[in-house]
């Protein structure tokens, strides 16, 4: 008696066999994210897309390139991905590939949390201008590269030690990305909307403006008086309380309906003040 004898087993097990296959690429593409793997995978896919669209045309010796390409394209791609590998190859070594311990992440991302509101508030007390941004979904690489890179672990005694006054990074924004200060002294762009108020300064109009061309999160503490703001979907909350700012923090990356339907985010501050 063989599996093909039951229809309902042979399709559950390509079901199974499915699924399988794609919980793989999708744990591939996690690894590779916000790397500069995923610019080439882009270019693959261009190349696959071009070798489709030659052989449906007639184009031949466009074919016979991208038959080349795709040939010769293994070891290439081994040569070039071979950070991304490596570190694919260790995360599988240590179980942590296909399986992950949200627990550790959840409350890793409580501590980062609570770093970034004890350095804030800190800073706050002491009038200590500071400009700190949070990579969400939107890639923050290209701001990334205009700061000094750190790739260090978000404490708040770091935070505070490099917006301290006339050290060597204080003058520019910091980047955390993948729960790391990806790097700081960074230059954001700047908002051109007529409605921020003509009190705020470049700090603020720079929290504003990156949050109009990505969906991170930005906190500006003002040195001027003290006050702390925070920018969203091009949205600027002003003089928000330590409280306000930890719900807010906490519905954004640890509750499991991340929406921006909540109370908080549909609280509006006149950006006019």
């Amino acid at each position: 008696m063989s599996v093909g004898e039951f229809p309902i087993l042979n399709y559950l097990g390509n079901i199974i066999d499915i699924l399988l296959v794609w919980f793989v690429i999708y744990k591939l593409i996690m690894v590779v994210r916000g790397t500069k793997a995923v610019q080439l995978l882009k270019g693959i896919t261009v190349i696959i897309v071009v070798r489709i669209l030659s052989s449906f045309l007639g184009l031949h010796t466009l074919q016979w390139l991208m038959d080349q390409a795709l040939t010769w394209g293994f070891l290439a791609i081994i040569i070039i991905f071979q950070p991304e590998l490596r570190r694919a190859l260790e995360q599988l070594g240590r179980g942590k590939i296909f399986a992950r311990n949200s627990i550790d992440e959840e409350e890793e991302q409580v501590q980062q949390i609570d770093a970034i509101i004890k350095a804030t508030f800190y800073m706050a007390k002491r009038r200590i201008g500071a400009l700190l941004s949070i990579e969400r979904e939107t890639g923050m690489g290209d701001y990334i590269e205009t700061g000094i890179p750190l790739n260090a672990k978000v404490t708040s005694e770091l935070l505070i030690n490099i917006f301290i006054p006339n050290t060597p990074l204080h003058d520019g924004a910091v980047i955390i990305q993948k729960q790391q200060v990806a790097a700081a002294a960074c230059y954001l762009p700047l908002s051109e909307s007529p409605f921020i108020s003509k009190e705020l300064g470049t700090r603020h109009r720079a929290a504003l403006g990156i949050s109009e061309v990505t969906d991170s999160i930005t906190i500006a503490v003002s040195e001027e008086t003290g006050s702390v703001s925070l920018t969203k979907n091009g949205e600027l909350h002003r003089d928000i309380t330590q409280e306000v700012m930890k719900e807010m923090l906490t519905r954004e990356f640890l509750s499991p309906a991340k929406t921006n339907s909540s109370p908080l985010w549909t609280w509006r501050v006149k950006k006019n003040g």
